[in-house]
């Protein structure tokens, strides 16, 4: 009877290390100890294990590209500059969402597995453990964009300064004479929403402003959340003049609760968003913002991921910060207009 291939699974197994150990090997990487690259060398060697394709990855001429939903304007910068940095390389975009998936469902993961891709980009919010091993394991290179939290030091990332977007919005708001200035940010566990809200408090100590807990909201980067965070922030006995919301869908819900409540923006409160997504210009007034720059960050994730981007010396892969700048608009004004 013949013997069924031999899997990567099975390396990892006989060589005492994980998967993504292995693949690491495999493809060259150096974050990986002499000793461990040499017994999982031996291994492979012993075993008669053979990567798809042979030693040499086929060009597809496909980009995977992973997101939570398609429902936001954020998400579809994201695809634009993927798209654009994926046609100037003569390869197609592949789209994959996650967010309408079973709850706890990997099915993603086997489309992308199975079509053996140049490279992939993924930008989801959550990311377990046997994910990040999986996709370690993949063939192609993966790049994440905007990771969460601290990303293992073999995935390559590219994000936005975000906590010098914070600083700037906040800047701004204090220059006007604004004191009492509440925050909108993201989910606490993702890296970018903490950043935004460390560089929030860094520019009221900054100017000697005490920073008040009870002014601090999260929300879900959503028109939801920031409605429900700015309602919470109004309800307050002391409610501020200013909002600093972590994203434009949610400076849009800080919109629609101070109409609500009959109070204009911005002679009754002062709002800045984060993003500059296309709908910053058409609110009524239109929004400030810090801009940051998806769909390039898209395409530098892109172009990161078909370099096939290996480790330096020290084992760490590439990171990349790209600016943010503040881009002011009619939606802030002195206190009290």
């Amino acid at each position: 009877m013949k013997r069924s291939r031999v899997t990567i699974a099975e390396v990892a197994e006989q060589a005492g290390v994980s998967v993504p150990t292995v693949s690491k090997v495999l493809n060259g990487r150096a974050d990986v100890a002499r000793s461990t690259r040499e017994l999982v060398q031996q291994v492979v060697a012993e075993s008669g294990y053979r990567r798809r394709g042979g030693a040499t990855r086929r060009r597809t001429g496909l980009v995977d590209v992973v997101v939570d939903r398609l429902d936001s304007f954020w998400a579809m910068e994201v695809l634009r500059g993927a798209e654009a940095e994926a046609r100037r390389t003569d390869r197609q975009v592949v789209l994959n969402t996650t967010g309408y998936d079973d709850p706890g469902s990997r099915a993603w993961l086997d489309r992308i597995a199975g079509r053996g891709s140049d490279g992939v980009v993924v930008v989801v919010g959550d990311r377990d453990p046997e994910t990040s091993d999986r996709l370690a394991a993949l063939e192609a290179p993966v790049v994440l964009l905007d990771p969460v939290g601290d990303a293992p030091p073999s995935f390559p990332t590219v994000g936005a300064t975000n906590w010098a977007g914070g600083l700037a919005a906040t800047e701004h708001l204090v220059a006007l004479g604004h004191r009492r200035i509440g925050i909108v940010s993201g989910p606490p566990r993702l890296s970018s929403s903490q950043q935004r809200v460390d560089g929030y408090r860094a520019a009221l100590r900054r100017a000697g402003v005490e920073a008040h807990e009870e002014l601090v909201r999260h929300g879900d980067f959503l028109v939801g959340g920031g409605r429900a965070g700015a309602a919470a922030l109004l309800d307050l006995r002391d409610p501020p003049t200013a909002v600093f919301a972590g994203s434009d869908m949610q400076a849009v819900g800080v919109y629609q609760e101070a109409d609500r409540r009959g109070l204009r923006v911005p002679e009754d409160l002062s709002v800045v968003g984060f993003d500059d997504i296309t709908v910053c210009e058409y609110l009524s007034p239109p929004l400030t913002t810090v801009r940051q720059p998806l769909a390039r960050m898209a395409g530098e994730s892109v172009r990161l991921a078909l370099d096939e981007p290996r480790a330096d010396v020290t084992g760490a892969a590439a990171r990349l910060e790209l600016a943010t700048e503040l881009v002011v608009r009619a939606s802030t004004a002195v206190p009290g207009g």
